[in-house]
């Protein structure tokens, strides 16, 4: 998947316009002389050449892994939080830039109208996007604390190395599962890192459990019952999340390795038979959550995003396996794509954070509105 197409992520297909900008007419200036027009045709030809190479449209299925990270440890957003979701876009968007780089002799033949091939984008210009990008992400992880910085260096390695030699190999999917496993933990860690008066030593908060904030009469020293049952939200705990969301980019790159060609009947089986496994398996209630979110229907919620998970990404699979074709194959990519937005949402329910996944399934419409002027591939 075109990244990272995942961390599907990536992530993640979901013609562009491959037509160079033509030169700008001139007009009648006030004067009575002439006077070039304002350049605008190729100035918008430009964002939208740099649109189309970063896939802006994916980028609404980013900032949920955080959020369904945080709601994992079972913390509520805060700075670390924000701070992730910045980290994570600047590393997807450094995959994208990089992803066209590396492709273009490739893009050349099969995808001619992509940014760089077109000569609407330099290769140099692209390459430089990716390394400013991946720089800009770095700096902003490590303000989360030291863990949350070996955490996105992880992701970057794993993002280049994917880019660069690994999505042409059968490591690909497995180094796109493991982008998308690294950014949701991403979350967890920098929400989890907020130790120090600044927030930045990377040392987990302390916090007491129910039990012990309420000790049962005739319970002994609470003190003593507060100290045994404090717990650190711990980023492993985030872990069953980030695999699940892992399981899912698997599948969406198994897919897309075939989206340029089209004939591949088993990838897309085998992905539709991943989701619905993936969206059972979600749509399961993680034991204690339910208490940590009495105020809303979470139940209602959490089958509802399971539901839309399995609607966003089954149908495009289930026609891209019966005609293989690569306009239906880019399609179920698209859908992958897109269908982790409620995917994350049902994760974040799952955990017990009803209001995150509803913040998270507002990104949809967004996505939606903006693929359909830029594709997500």
């Amino acid at each position: 998947m075109r990244p990272p197409r995942l961390l599907a992520a990536v992530a993640g297909a979901p013609a562009l316009l491959g037509a160079r900008a033509a030169a700008p007419p001139s007009r009648l200036s006030g004067a009575g002389g002439t006077a070039p027009a304002p350049d605008r045709p190729r100035t918008r030809h430009t964002f939208r050449a740099w649109a189309e190479l970063l896939r802006v449209s994916a980028l609404f299925t980013v900032p949920g892994d955080a959020l369904a990270g945080a709601a994992a440890i079972g913390r509520r957003p805060d700075r670390g939080t924000v701070l992730a979701v910045g980290a994570s876009l600047c590393l997807y968007e450094a995959g994208m830039a990089l992803n066209d780089w590396a492709d273009r002799e490739e893009d050349a033949v099969d995808r001619p109208h992509r940014p760089i091939p077109s000569g609407r984008i330099a290769p140099g210009a692209a390459l430089a996007a990716a390394g400013a990008l991946t720089a800009a992400g770095l700096a902003l992880a490590a303000r989360a604390g030291r863990p949350a910085l070996a955490v996105a260096s992880s992701l970057a390695a794993t993002v280049w190395a994917y880019d660069l030699h690994l999505k042409h190999t059968k490591a690909g999917p497995a180094a796109m599962a493991a982008a998308r496993t690294l950014d949701l933990l991403l979350g967890a860690t920098a929400t989890a890192g907020r130790g120090g008066p600044d927030g930045r030593d990377g040392t987990p908060s302390v916090r007491p459990s129910a039990a012990a904030a309420h000790p049962a009469p005739g319970s002994g020293n609470p003190a003593s019952v507060s100290a045994s049952a404090s717990v650190p939200d711990s980023p492993r705990a985030a872990l069953p999340a980030a695999l699940l969301l892992g399981a899912h980019a698997y599948a969406v790159t198994s897919v897309s390795r075939h989206e340029a060609q089209g004939g591949s009947t088993a990838a897309p089986l085998a992905a539709l038979a991943a989701t619905t496994a993936l969206g059972a398996a979600v749509a399961h209630e993680r034991p204690g959550a339910a208490r940590r979110d009495r105020g809303t229907p979470a139940r209602l919620l959490l089958t509802a995003f399971a539901g839309a998970y399995l609607r966003t990404a089954g149908p495009p699979l289930l026609h891209a396996a019966l005609n293989p074709s690569p306009p239906l194959t880019q399609r179920a990519v698209g859908g992958g794509i897109r269908a982790m937005i409620p995917l994350q949402a049902a994760l974040a329910a799952r955990a017990g954070s009803s209001l995150g996944g509803l913040a998270v399934m507002g990104l949809v419409p967004l996505a939606r509105s903006l693929a359909r002027k830029v594709s997500p591939t």
